[in-house]
């Protein structure tokens, strides 16, 4: 990891997004670098197929990026025990494919990888040099892009683990909760797998920031703090002023094809060494996100 002696100014820069039309995150980074009063190219798989090197080669002659920023993945983790080739395709194969082009046009490329990555049986928060043990397809598939990404050892490569988003655009884990509470009076959600949630909006900013620094390497991003799924849950509810009992339950009450992490808390400590940020705490991210996505909520 390096540090610029200058920051990057990233106005005008032309900046594709792979999963930027409609994932999650791609939404926020795009809405971010406009903000940055960057350029921004957003695609979708119909747009570019990211597992076809000369379509990915037609794009960037086409377009001839500043940067390329990967927000496009395989996100499915219970359907991936089962669409096994689908998720290595674009989790493992696909990263590695617009590394190689990136590096013939010498441009620097951002790529999320996710917690999923470790095994979970850790008791502090993981660090960006802790090795991936993940159990789940989803997981190793994710590992594998970044292994992928280092043995190929292109340096100007920005690998960003994240974890745990909710945000606009799409749907996420907070809005699926705050549907339920609205029709149901008691609901149940795991409290023995612990994490760090995250805001796609200050994802997305602390990406840029990252970018400006001339960051590459490993980063992990999220929102300070740390809960559980349960944690999360009943924050949303409470923000919302819902009249929903909010039950725990350990996650064998709550079977999955997939195996999660039990704590997957990501330590943030070289971001904010780098950038002087320090994210902000997950509920002061999730009451703003909840007022800005669900004005008609009560808001305590």
């Amino acid at each position: 990891m390096v540090q610029g002696a200058f920051l990057v100014d990233l106005k005008g820069k032309h900046v594709i997004i792979f999963g930027g039309k409609n994932g999650l995150l791609g939404k926020a980074v795009t809405k971010a670098l406009l903000v940055a009063k960057a350029l921004p190219i957003p695609l979708s798989s119909s747009d570019c197929d990211i597992l076809n090197p000369k379509g990915i080669e037609k794009i960037l002659n086409k377009i001839n990026p500043d940067l390329i920023i990967n927000a496009a993945a395989y996100t499915n983790v219970d359907r991936a025990e089962d669409e096994t080739e689908a998720a290595f395709s674009l989790n493992a194969t696909a990263p590695l494919l617009l590394a190689v082009e990136a590096a013939k046009r010498d441009i620097l490329l951002v790529h999320y990888s996710t917690d999923f990555v470790f095994r979970g049986d850790k008791k502090r928060p993981y660090g960006v040099t802790d090795k991936p043990g993940a159990f789940s397809v989803y997981g190793i598939s994710k590992a594998e892009g970044e292994r992928n990404l280092l043995e190929f050892g292109y340096d100007k490569t920005l690998l960003i683990r994240i974890s745990w988003l909710f945000g606009a655009g799409k749907m996420n884990f907070v809005e699926k909760i705050l549907s339920f509470a609205q029709r149901e009076m008691q609901i149940t959600v795991v409290n023995d797998q612990i994490g760090s949630p995250s805001y796609t909006t200050d994802i997305a900013e602390n990406t840029l920031a990252l970018i400006r620094h001339d960051a590459n390497g490993i980063y992990h991003l999220a929102n300070s703090g740390t809960t559980s799924w349960f944690g999360l849950a009943s924050e949303a509810v409470k923000i919302a002023g819902l009249n929903c009992t909010i039950e725990p339950v350990p996650s064998h009450k709550y079977p999955t094809k997939a195996v999660r992490p039990k704590y997957s808390v990501l330590d943030l400590s070289d971001f904010t060494q780098l950038t002087g940020i320090t994210p902000r705490s997950w509920q002061e991210a999730l009451k703003e996100y909840m007022g800005h996505e669900f004005p008609e909520l009560k808001s305590s």
